[in-house]
């Protein structure tokens, strides 16, 4: 886990490095395996495994007396140091968006004088969180590191509107499981002056009243091709970093090659890989990168490097049938010569809810908790740089409710090829009929309905959540529920009405509040990608390999900002994803795809999910057997057990919802009996964050 924190406050200076606390001058404070970036009286520190390269510090020259001016940017940014200088100038003057639009994924702090300003991304990958604290303000890019200094207690009530309604952002607001420990919305950048903050955006937002221009289909596209190969071709350039040393190779083992017998010592292979799953995003991002041209010191100008091969990784789900033709669709790509594909096939030791007692505290609470060792099995063969295409589905598919976007700009044409694809989804059946006419009606129901009334509405449905929660079985009554400004999360009908209700206040207050409207579609979809952005930076945490670096371009700023680009007419058609990322390989020079490429492959994570939770039905009952989510009053345990046995019975159970209840009661499990603090010196907090066990006070969990 890698993170930076630093803080900015009243007092001009504090006499010693960092010397920061909560009893005056000379007290120090400071975390544990920093490196410090910069000095009082606004310090900065990296914490954690950062490789050398993926910390740069530029300063600009100023007269005598002129206040500082510099720039730290971690994590892997395309952006030379003349750019990076030019950035800086740009943001001295207030131009903060030049500060996100260089090539990766990375976090920007820039110093002038006394004001601090630290930019998150477009997605929520690399969030922002500050507290305050010592007469100022504290910042991290990780939320437990904060919550440790101020000796947080849980947010018992963040908690309830995560599990109710994890995509609603006028739920959660800008809180953390944390009490005191706030978030700053993706978009956005937070900027300290001498301890005191605020919030602002940088990107431009399209009005409601005025629909936007429509970009043109063939240009829009092509941004996104840019934009995705300048994505790959920064990891690509980065310096190349060979596994840190780990015990000794044992020798031959029968049945295990060299790079079995390394993936089970845990050390990824040296050099760039990516995921290979047959699917259209993992797809390209493999032959992007094993076939950009134009790199130096590469054969013919091709190739990541002077005769060096990709390294595509497959994972094999042996306990899962289904993934026949996915796999076909894996091997006919890997055929290409730049490529070297490793297959790793796994039984019921990678399902989902496996080996649940194990792995690492991650900074907050996903549902990736539960398939980590799934991807740890998976990413233990990959190599030190590694590709993933996590994220394409909620950065270039439509979102339903952008059919409502479609009816308020008046293009009503546009909404009959994803509405009669959703009636073939069905299938020939009387059902399938009424289809087109009922997706029509809840988006221009949804089209009419402002955001407070939608608000107000969410809320005065939320507290029947646990008894008249529909099954969401087809596609198209999936399409419908999402047809609305909120709805509940999948793991709502297992909590209590006192949560339900908790939640429905804050959504009653949120509709009251004056807040800047988007549409609802896009509203929606930037809520979806923002969920899944977080719950990817979770997994990345949790999955952890030592020396490893997982890569996924779609989050990176400058391919989300070229994916909005794209015309709502064409993002709402179906297969949409698969046609755009075809013209993107098609631009590259990459013509020659297997038949199927594209095709959706959802159906066989939920038949893992399913085949996960009854092999793991009984440390699933005994991790609910006394939950600490019920000490909290979150959900009755006898309510989550009959839940878990049906599901497991193969009764139609939304099973993304279980996953978070299990992943949430696992995160608060580790949480309570973890050891140590990320502080120490002579004013650090006495205590860590959340030390204890929960009380059933309901409000907070006592050390």
């Amino acid at each position: 886990m890698r993170w930076l924190v630093g803080w900015s406050s009243i007092a001009a200076s504090f006499g010693t490095v960092g010397a920061v606390g909560h009893h005056g001058e000379g007290r120090t404070v400071h975390p544990v395996g920093s490196q410090l970036l910069w000095g009082d009286p606004d310090p900065l520190w990296a914490v954690g495994d950062w490789r050398p390269d993926e910390i740069r510090v530029v300063t600009v020259a100023t007269s005598e007396g002129a206040p500082t001016t510099r720039l730290a940017v971690l994590g892997c940014c395309g952006a030379t140091d003349e750019q990076l200088r030019v950035g800086l100038l740009a943001a001295r003057g207030g131009a903060l968006r030049h500060l996100t639009a260089w090539p990766g994924s990375y976090t920007a702090v820039v110093q002038i004088g006394r004001r601090i300003t630290v930019a998150g991304d477009l997605a929520g990958a690399r969030p922002v969180f500050h507290t305050p604290w010592a007469n100022g303000t504290a910042y991290a890019t990780a939320a437990l590191p904060l919550a440790d200094l101020i000796e947080a207690q849980l947010d018992i009530g963040h908690l309830a509107a995560l599990l109710a309604c994890p995509e609603t952002p006028e739920a959660l607001g800008d809180g953390t499981p944390y009490a005191g420990v706030k978030r700053i919305p993706p978009g956005h950048a937070l900027i300290l002056r001498e301890g005191s903050r605020e919030i602002t955006g940088y990107e431009a937002v399209a009005s409601l009243a005025v629909a936007a221009p429509q970009a043109d289909p063939v240009s829009a596209v092509e941004g996104v091709r840019d934009a995705l190969v300048e994505a790959v071709r920064a990891r690509l350039t980065a310096p190349r970093h060979a596994p840190e040393t780990l015990p000794p190779d044992p020798g031959p083992v029968p049945g295990m090659g060299p790079a079995e017998r390394r993936a089970a010592r845990g050390a990824p292979v040296p050099g760039i890989g990516a995921d290979l799953s047959g699917g259209s995003a993992s797809a390209t991002l493999a032959l992007l990168a094993s076939g950009l041209p134009g790199l130096p010191g590469t054969v013919l100008g091709h190739g990541t490097g002077a005769g060096e091969r990709l390294l595509a990784v497959t994972f094999n789900d042996l306990s899962a049938p289904g993934r026949e033709d996915e796999m076909e669709r894996a091997r006919a790509i890997a055929a290409n010569p730049r490529l070297h594909h490793v297959v790793v096939a796994a039984g019921e030791e990678a399902l989902p809810y496996a080996s649940l007692e194990s792995g690492p505290l991650t900074d907050e609470p996903a549902p990736s908790l539960v398939v980590a060792e799934r991807h740890r099995r998976r990413l233990s063969a990959g190599s030190a740089d590694h590709f993933v295409g996590h994220g394409a589905r909620q950065v270039l598919d439509a979102h339903p409710a952008r059919l409502a976007d479609l009816l308020m700009d008046r293009r009503r044409r546009h909404l009959l090829r994803p509405v009669a694809a959703l009636a073939r989804a069905e299938g020939p059946s009387t059902h399938s009929l009424f289809v087109p006419l009922a997706v029509y009606r809840a988006a221009r129901r949804l089209a009419r309905t402002s955001y407070r009334t939608g608000l107000e509405t969410a809320a005065s449905l939320l507290p029947d959540a646990n008894r008249d929660a529909p099954d969401l079985d087809t596609p198209a009554d999936a399409s419908l529920a999402s047809l609305a400004w909120s709805r509940p999360g999948p793991a709502a009908r297992w909590l209590t009405g006192e949560a339900l209700a908790e939640v429905s206040v804050r959504l009653q207050e949120a509709a009251l509040r004056p807040a800047f409207v988007q549409r609802p579609g896009e509203a929606r979809a930037r809520a979806a990608l923002a969920r899944h952005a977080a719950d990817q930076r979770i997994l990345e945490q949790a999955a952890e390999i030592r020396s490893q670096r997982l890569h996924a371009p779609y989050l990176d700023n400058q391919v989300v900002r070229a994916a909005r680009a794209l015309p709502e007419s064409l993002r709402v058609q179906p297969g949409a994803r698969a046609a755009i990322l075809r013209r993107v390989l098609a631009g590259a020079g990459i013509h020659d795809l297997p038949p199927g490429w594209g095709t959706p492959s959802q159906a066989t994570s939920t038949a893992a999910g399913r085949i996960g939770l009854r092999t793991a039905l009984p440390e699933l009952i005994a991790l609910f057997d006394a939950p600490l989510l019920a000490d909290a009053g979150l959900v009755e345990a006898r309510v989550v057990r009959k839940a878990l046995r049906a599901a497991s019975e193969g009764e139609p159970l939304p099973l993304d919802g279980l996953a978070e209840l299990a992943s949430t009661e696992l995160w608060l499990r580790r949480l309570v009996t973890r050891r140590g603090t990320c502080w120490t010196g002579t004013a650090a907090p006495r205590q860590r964050a959340v030390a204890g066990g929960v009380v059933p006070a309901r409000r907070t969990l006592q050390p």
